[in-house]
This record gives structure tokens, sequence and C-alpha cells, in this order.
């Protein structure tokens, strides 16, 4: 065990170097120009979606009000590193601050977390409307669902404060690169100045049982979603899946790379890195397209607020 005055000897870190996703200039250039336009496209999208369903009263129902909090959850995780990476690319010091990597990765499990829980409260919600329709508006009222994302907020915050609770007390002395454009904890960890290896394991175990936990319970939710309506009629199997294939679309884009982080690590730097990108920043900028494309509710709306728009402008004009 180290003294405390080793710990404070050690714990002389201040900063950290951020690799990036690649060295090369120019592939630098283009990748600013390719993530900017991502990032814009995400927080646009995830607004409009909010703003649609937010003003569009034929939209206040349950579903559509998890699916705000979902477009809410998204643009803040892709927020919570996106902008630093950007801004990266124009800079020949790729560095952050002690504060802000922990800050990072405090942000990217609370934000992370959250919409794992979220997601099977958005399954359970649809085993709700199509197993147990006649209880539906009973079982799923807006003080339910309010209670429920509180609780997708709050077991977020508690996983995140758990990883929270180990990395801050870490001594850093010696290297300090990051081979990432963000700061995650199974790369933080292999900087601390101790033998990680055990460490590193129990801090993935952490995250991938609540990760493992959340993808079981999407699965008992669809299976028996699938079981239900296939004992009903083929017709009905149709809905289901129409309904449902938008949701797991999203559940398999989401856990399928953070399994791979978490529970299955690969360490493979450049896979690492691709799907840090993808739960980071495909994910978020595909659930408002998904949502958009398959949902025949949230389109309607939408023209129905560009009808409004272009109304209210003639009006103006006029």
């Amino acid at each position: 065990m180290l003294s405390t005055m080793d710990k404070r000897n050690l714990s002389v870190v201040s900063e950290f170097m951020l690799l990036g996703l690649c060295q090369s200039w120019n592939k630098q250039v283009l990748l600013l120009l390719i993530f900017c336009m991502l990032y814009l496209i995400i927080v646009s999208g995830n607004i409009v979606i909010m703003i649609l369903i937010i003003t569009d009263p034929r939209l206040h129902s349950p579903m559509y009000f998890l699916l705000a909090n979902l477009s809410f959850v998204d643009m803040w995780l892709s927020s919570v590193t996106t902008p630093k990476m950007i801004t990266d690319f124009v800079r020949e010091n790729k560095t952050i601050s002690f504060g802000g990597c922990m800050c990072q990765i405090l942000f990217v499990h609370f934000v992370g977390g959250g919409e794992m829980v979220l997601l099977v409260v958005m399954a359970y919600d649809r085993y709700v409307a199509i197993c147990k329709p006649l209880h539906y508006s009973t079982i799923m009222n807006l003080p339910k669902c309010i209670g429920l994302v509180v609780t997708s907020w709050t077991i977020g915050f508690m996983h995140a404060m758990s990883q929270m609770a180990v990395i801050v007390q870490l001594p850093f002395c010696g290297p300090r690169e990051i081979d990432s454009f963000f700061c995650d904890i199974p790369l933080v960890i292999k900087l601390a100045c101790i033998d990680s290896y055990n460490l590193g394991i129990l801090m993935n175990a952490d995250s991938g049982v609540l990760a493992m936990t959340c993808f079981i319970l999407l699965l008992i939710s669809y299976t028996y979603i699938l079981l239900t309506v296939h004992q009903s009629s083929k017709a009905g199997t149709s809905r289901a899946l129409s309904t449902c294939t938008a949701h797991i679309t999203v559940v398999v884009l989401f856990f399928g790379p953070c399994i791979f982080i978490y529970v299955w690590p690969l360490s493979i730097t450049w896979v690492d890195k691709f799907l840090a990108v993808f739960y980071s920043v495909i994910t978020p900028l595909l659930n408002p397209a998904i949502y958009t494309l398959r949902n025949k509710e949230i389109k309607n709306a939408l023209k129905r607020f560009r009808g409004y728009y272009l109304h209210s402008k003639k009006n103006i004009n006029a």
C-alpha cells in the first residue's frame, strides 16, 4: 500500500493528452468538417422532435413523452464529447485538464446509464400498450411516466457516482496520453500508478452489469410483446413489428457498442475508437431519423408544424 506522502507525490498529473482519432492533418481537417455537420444535425434533429412533441397536442401521450426525453438524453450524450473532439481537430496540443477529464467520465456514464434505463422504460411502455391495452391509460399515466423518467436519471447518476468514487482517488504520476478523443474509464485506469488490471475488470463489470441487466430486460419485454401478438393474429404481429422495430433498432445500435466496450472488450484501439464514435455520435444522429422515418404521427406533426409556420409567415407578409 502507498503511504499518504507517496500518494501526494504521485498525484502530480494536472492534465491529460488526448491522441484523438488520427494523427494526419489532412484527415483531421476532413473529420472536422464531417463531425461539425453531424453534430449540427444531431442537435437540430433532436430539438425538432422535442419541439414537435411539446407543441402538438396529438403527441401528448406517454410514448412521445418518453421519446422527447430520449431526444434530450441523446443530444446531451453527444454534447459531452463531440464539441471537445471537434475543437481538438484544429489544435496541435489536444490536452484536457484533470477536472475536465473527470467531468467527461461523470457525464458520459450519468447520461449513458440513464439512457439505458430509459430504453427499458420505453420497452415497458410498448409492452403495456400492446399486451394490456385496456389498462394502458391507467398504468401509464403522467405521474407514472414522470416517476419512471426520474428513476432512469437516478440510476444513471448512482452508476456514475459509483465509478467516480473510485477514479478520483487513483494516483496519477507517469504517462498521461489517452489514445482516444475523450476520457473513458478503461483508458484512464491504465494510466494510474498502481497495478490496475483487477480494478479495470471491476470497473468494467460495474458498467457491464447495468448494460446487460437493461439489455436482458429489453429482450424479455419484446419477447412478451411478440408472443402476445403472435397468439392474437398475423395482422397483430405486423402492427406490433411496425411499432417496435424503431425501438429495437435503437436498442441494438446503442447497446451493441457498449457491450463490446464494457462487457466483452476487444482491446483493439481502432475498434474501440469506432465503437466510442458510434454510441456517442452515430446513435444520437440516427435516433431522430429512425423515429421520424418510421413514425406516421411524427411525420404528420412535422407537416402540421410546417403548414402552421408557412401560414403564419403568409399572414405576416400580407
